[in-house]
């Protein structure tokens, strides 16, 4: 006879009650690992933890606390405002202050949903040490989260979880949980089901729990692929973020940009899209192939991909989807150069193993009579006082005179800078 299955998720039934029992992060919580360290100086700073869906921040932050043996709040972005939050710091305040009681740890899931002024309320606490704050986002924090706040607190980077420690999750699951332990439960493809679950712990017990409740018939329960898709409400994708085929797809995404066939850039595009992917990292890809592989040959295409990261950002799935493939479409049809790519490589492999060679004494500033006498800006020839605005004279070290970085194609609108260089500098081979 089968146990009935509990009100509460199996995510939330299966939620490690220790460190010992936490699966994944390794390079978090592994011996000699930043929180590991943390934790064996039993001392707790205000962090960003930055990873996907599922890989395991809401639990690490309640894990440390519970450890450390702190006063623990949460927050969720999504619903609290600032009058939430100072009403939070304010008790902490009290607490620490008037009652001598331990530190308070403010956790704030999705805080990169927070505005500013939402923020911006969170710094002084912070600073005072009032609160440890302990964000948990999914976004880059360079982008959503302010700056004065990203100094106060260290990020660390979540990772989806792996193959294996999702396969530990799994038979952990099937073992200890007293509902899914009444069942006879066997898999047609158990792989399919991990991946599925696309790196997300949260996903795969719940999708696996979902399955159990779809297919049992008296305690037996067999997941195919038919249980599988009803389950998680798709067909299978073969996309799993945390794989190989995570990269072979990004892969041939940027080849196919890279390579002008807008045909194959856009179904790239779509299974990234289909399979899961955040539509703000293929924004990001974007941004980088308009520079790197379009480049001066048209650098609208800069301009376009930086705009759709913004686009992107504000309007959200599905519609960002048609955001995406119209920079992804426009950047491939685009005329390509990677001129300015090789000659940034060109010049820091010479700043890496090359002497740092003296700035030429005409090029210096010269703010004081001491620079004066020392023949500081002596020489200096100010170009928009020549004809075109243009005077040749030496701007590279004496030792790297000879030097050519950047050698423009003779594609799109660099092939107009190519000229003018020609006509300008008679000495280099443009």
């Amino acid at each position: 006879m089968t146990v009935s299955p509990p009100d509460t998720p199996l995510a939330e039934r299966m939620r490690p009650r220790s460190l010992d029992d936490y699966v994944g992060q390794r390079h978090l919580v592994g011996e000699g690992k930043p929180i590991y360290q943390m934790l064996s100086r039993a001392s707790l700073f205000s962090m960003i933890l930055w990873g996907p869906p599922g890989s395991g921040k809401t639990t690490l932050a309640r894990l440390l606390c519970l450890r450390l043996k702190v006063h623990f709040e949460q927050l969720t972005a999504v619903a609290a405002g600032v009058k939430d939050v100072r009403q939070v710091i304010e008790a902490a305040r009290k607490r620490r202050m008037e009652l001598g009681q331990l530190q308070t740890v403010l956790f704030i899931d999705e805080i990169h949903r927070f505005n500013k002024a939402q923020q911006d309320a969170l710094l002084q606490a912070v600073e005072q040490g009032d609160i440890i704050l302990i964000g948990a986002t999914t976004e880059n924090p360079s982008f959503e989260i302010i700056p004065p706040l990203r100094s106060r607190a260290r990020t660390y980077v979540l990772n989806p979880l792996t193959i294996d420690e999702l396969s530990t999750l799994l038979d952990r699951a099937l073992v200890e949980d007293g509902y899914l332990r009444s069942l006879e439960v066997t898999f047609e493809d158990r792989d399919m089901l991990i991946a599925y679950s696309g790196g997300d712990a949260r996903s795969l017990l719940n999708g696996l729990e979902m399955c159990c409740l779809l297919a049992e018939d008296n305690g037996r329960v067999r997941i195919d692929q038919k249980v599988l898709e009803e389950a998680f409400q798709r067909a299978f994708a073969k996309y799993d973020k945390g794989g190989e085929e995570h990269f072979n797809v990004i892969s041939a995404f940027i080849k196919s940009v890279r390579g002008s066939d807008p045909d194959a850039a856009v179904y790239w595009l779509a299974r990234m899209l289909n399979g899961g992917e955040d539509p703000l990292f293929v924004a990001r890809r974007l941004i980088i192939l308009a520079s790197e592989d379009v480049g001066n040959a048209d650098p609208n295409a800069l301009l376009l991909a930086s705009a759709c990261f913004q686009a992107v950002h504000a309007v959200g799935m599905p519609e960002a989807r048609i955001i995406l493939a119209q920079v992804t479409t426009y950047l491939a049809a685009a005329q390509k150069s990677n001129a300015a790519y090789l000659a940034i490589d060109a010049a820091y492999r010479d700043a890496q193993n090359l002497p740092p060679y003296d700035v030429p004494l005409h090029l210096r500033n010269a703010p004081t009579g001491l620079m004066k006498s020392q023949g500081y800006g002596r020489g200096y020839k100010y170009a928009h006082d020549f004809p075109g605005h243009f005077v040749e004279q030496d701007y590279l070290p004496e030792e790297l005179r000879q030097k050519q970085y950047y050698r423009p194609t003779e594609e799109g609108r660099e092939q107009r800078l190519r000229e003018r260089l020609r006509q300008l500098w008679k000495r280099r081979r443009y």
